[in-house]
C-alpha cells in the first residue's frame, strides 16, 4: 500500500444453526457488544529506526537495499532522522562504516561524507497513510481497524514501529475506481494534535490499540456481534465515509461466504456514482446484516471494482490479543 503525508492510501461456508426459543433467549444475552464505526482514519507511525526506502549505490558495487535499517555511523548511534542529519553535517572527510541491519543480519558498508549526504532522500523514520475505523471496545476501551496489516510500500514489509497513533481525517475527494484501477480516498487529518487511539500492534488482521475516550462524539451504538455461522447470502450494509467526516449506510450483497471470509457486491446506486466501486483507504469498513455486526472490508477485486472481500469481525478481534 502507499503512505504520504497528504494520505492516499491506501488499497488486500456457514452452517445454519437452529436454536430452541429458550436456548436462543440465552444465547442472545451473552453476545458481546461493540460499536462499528466506519470513519475514515489517519494514520501515523513512528518507525524503530531510520530506514532506506530504495537500493542506493554507496561505492562501487555495494549497495544499501530498500528495507536497510541505519544502526550507526563509525560509533555514532542512529535512531532518527533529524538525527542522522545533524551527525552528517558534523561529518570529517574521510571513509566512514555504515552500520546495516538488513533483515536481521549486521552489514558493514565504507562510504564517504558526500556519499552518506545523498542517503537524505532515500531515508525514513515514519509512515504514513488512511484507511477505515472499524470497531470500538467501550467495555475494554480498545479499537480494531483496517482488518489486514499495513504493509510499508517503500519498505515492502510491515514496518516495525515504536509508537503510533490514529486520527479522525476528513475526505476531500474520490478518485473513482474503474476495472482494472482501484480509485482512491483523498484526505487530510483534521485534528493533528488530538488523536483517537493509540496503535499497539499491526497484525494480520488490522491495527488495534487503546482509544482515546476524548473523542465520545463519534461512537454510536454498540451492536452484537454476529457469529460467521449467522451470515446468510443476501442483503447487508456497509458503514463508510465518501465525504467528510460523515459515516453514512450503504446496501451490498452477500454472495458467498467462506470459513475464513465472505464475498460481496456494491448494490448502492448512490455509492456506485460516487466511487464507481470499493475504493484503497475503504479497508476496515463494517458490514452489518440484520442489525448485527458482521466483519469488515478488506479486499477489493482490482478487475470487477463493484466486488469485495470481507473478514468476519469475530476472525479480526481475535488479532486483537
Amino acid at each position: 500500500m502507499g503512505w504520504s503525508r497528504r494520505l492516499q492510501l491506501s488499497v488486500s461456508l456457514a452452517a445454519l444453526l437452529f436454536f430452541l426459543p429458550l436456548h436462543e433467549a440465552i444465547y442472545a444475552s451473552e453476545r458481546e457488544q461493540v460499536i462499528p464505526m466506519g470513519h475514515s482514519i489517519g494514520i501515523q507511525m513512528e518507525l524503530a529506526g531510520v530506514f532506506v526506502t530504495n537500493d542506493v549505490l554507496i561505492n562501487e558495487g555495494n549497495w544499501l537495499k530498500a528495507g536497510d535499517a541505519i544502526n550507526r555511523i563509525d560509533k555514532m548511534p542512529i535512531v532518527a532522522l533529524n538525527d542522522f542529519e545533524k551527525k552528517v553535517s558534523s561529518l570529517t572527510d574521510g571513509q566512514k562504516v555504515l552500520h546495516i541491519d538488513r533483515n536481521g543480519l549486521a552489514i558493514e558498508l565504507l562510504a564517504d561524507r558526500d556519499a552518506i549526504k545523498r542517503l537524505l532522500p532515500f531515508l525514513k523514520d515514519r509512515t504514513e497513510g488512511t484507511g477505515t475505523l472499524t470497531y470500538v471496545d467501550p467495555k475494554k476501551g480498545t479499537y480494531g481497524a483496517l482488518g489486514h496489516q499495513i504493509i510499508d510500500s517503500s519498505l515492502k514489509s510491515p514496518p516495525s514501529f515504536k509508537n503510533g497513533a490514529i486520527y479522525l481525517s476528513e475526505i476531500e475527494q474520490i478518485k473513482k475506481s474503474t476495472p482494472g484501477t482501484p480509485g482512491y480516498k483523498i484526505s487530510t487529518i483534521i485534528e493533528n494534535e488530538d488523536y483517537l487511539g493509540t496503535i499497539q500492534k499491526n497484525g494480520i488482521y488490522g491495527i488495534f490499540g487503546m482509544w482515546n475516550d476524548a473523542y465520545k462524539k463519534v461512537l454510536a451504538k454498540p451492536l452484537d456481534i454476529m457469529q460467521a455461522t449467522e451470515l446468510q447470502v443476501g442483503s447487508a450494509e456497509i458503514f463508510t465515509t465518501v465525504k467528510g467526516t460523515e459515516v453514512e449506510k450503504f446496501s451490498i450483497r452477500i454472495v458467498q461466504i467462506e470459513e475464513d471470509q465472505f464475498h460481496f457486491v456494491l448494490t448502492d446506486s448512490k455509492l456506485l456514482e460516487t466511487t464507481g466501486g470499493i475504493l484503497q483507504g475503504m479497508s476496515g469498513s463494517p458490514v452489518i446484516q440484520d442489525g448485527k455486526f458482521v466483519g469488515a472490508v478488506t479486499h477489493m477485486f482490482v478487475d470487477e471494482p463493484t466486488k469485495g472481500a470481507g473478514l468476519f469481525l469475530e476472525t479480526m478481534r481475535g488479532g486483537e490479543k
